[in-house]
């Protein structure tokens, strides 16, 4: 197998300008917009945005690499980063390493990337990962790197990164070719963000420069593209958007790896950044919309159904999985069944909960109509 990286065109990526051009206007579009949006939310929520989005970043650019991180300890340690009031928490190294990058990704958007910068994520994101022998640094071993499936003993190679000792100069280019592209004023090399973005992320993995981290580093390092474009962070939900479908991700990802024409690449890769951006919009919605309805009841609900409200709230767009129970409610207000069935019946009459299903398979929603695209 002749990987891309060993094709005398690398790494000159080419791609269908013409097959991108929705893309690149409909970004600019729904950029403007979510700009818009936030102006329609006060401080407080707008700061809480950010905690959330960035924290489902986190846990979702980790499940993406199948590690499964506790959410309320990566919030607690966003919120720390943030200078914000947080519980005490015990945080694990990997949620405490992952929220950091997140917050430094989120406070420094200007400048240009160095090696420095990206061996400080990953010093971040290896915390606690004491079987990493280069930590901070890029992979020095001598055996191949490689993507593999399968049984030890017949595996199936996905994909084959070049050597460790041709790394350093690799990623000089890397790093040469994304400066370059930064939109600069007066730049001719200057890169629309969505292609800009996309590049990047396969130009990264396909060097693939550290022992661990590698896809992580690289949607970062797509965020940053995006960000710099629009002079500010962009808060869009890349790495959950990406985790939905996975599979799709990973498939694309081996299909573009073989040659350095890479237009399915990045349409793909643009495509999923507008649906990143919608799931964002959704967001910015729910923050509105449940504003409203709690300033509409707030002086109609007593106190167990207010604690309750809140903790929907919290639980975001999606709230809890499968639905509120009667059971959820007594867990949090510590309620008696009698006074559940009451207290939830009467906020389905003030319309703030929808209701679905009978008897023990009754579940509540919060009566907040969310766009199913982008509107």
């Amino acid at each position: 197998m002749i990987w891309n990286w060993e094709q005398p065109d690398w790494p000159n990526f080419t791609f269908d300008a013409s097959a991108l051009e929705g893309f690149e206007a409909e970004f600019l579009h729904r950029a403007g917009v979510l700009l818009g949006a936030l102006k329609h939310i006060d401080d407080d929520d707008r700061q809480q945005l950010a905690v959330d989005i960035l924290s489902e970043e986190a846990i979702k650019t980790s499940e993406i690499e199948g590690e499964i991180l506790d959410r309320d300890s990566v919030q607690s340690s966003i919120r720390r980063q943030f200078g914000l009031a947080a519980d005490d928490l015990k945080v694990r190294p990997a949620e405490r390493g992952v929220a950091e990058m997140m917050v430094e990704l989120y406070n420094h958007i200007d400048g240009p990337l160095k090696t420095k910068r990206l061996f400080t994520w990953h010093r971040m994101l290896m915390q606690g990962h004491r079987w990493i022998d280069s930590v901070g640094g890029y992979r020095k071993h001598a055996e191949p790197m490689q993507v593999v499936s399968g049984r030890v003993d017949q595996p199936n190679v996905h994909f084959e990164a070049p050597p460790s000792a041709d790394v350093p100069k690799e990623m000089d280019g890397f790093l040469k070719w994304f400066n370059d592209t930064a939109p600069v004023p007066g730049k001719s090399q200057a890169l629309h963000p969505v292609i800009r973005a996309g590049i990047a992320h396969l130009y990264f993995v396909s060097i693939h420069p550290f022992e661990d981290g590698n896809g992580r580093i690289a949607r970062a390092i797509s965020e940053l593209a995006l960000s710099q474009a629009l002079k500010r962070p962009t808060l869009i939900a890349l790495s959950r958007t990406i985790e939905q479908n996975k599979n799709a991700y990973y498939d694309q990802l081996e299909h573009s790896n073989k040659a350095n024409e890479i237009t399915g690449w990045l349409t793909y890769f643009g495509q999923t950044i507008l649906n990143a951006q919608a799931e964002t919009h959704r967001f910015i919605v729910f923050l509105i919309e449940k504003a409203k309805l709690f300033d509409r009841v707030r002086d109609q609900i007593n106190e167990r159904q207010s604690k309750c409200l809140l903790r929907l709230f919290k639980a975001g767009p999606d709230g809890f999985v499968g639905g509120l129970s009667a059971q959820n409610y007594i867990s949090i207000t510590r309620a008696s069944k009698s006074t559940a069935t009451r207290d939830l019946t009467e906020l389905v009459e003030m319309g703030v909960l929808d209701k679905s299903g009978e008897r023990r398979h009754t579940r509540y929603r919060l009566n907040i109509k969310l766009p199913a695209d982008f509107t």
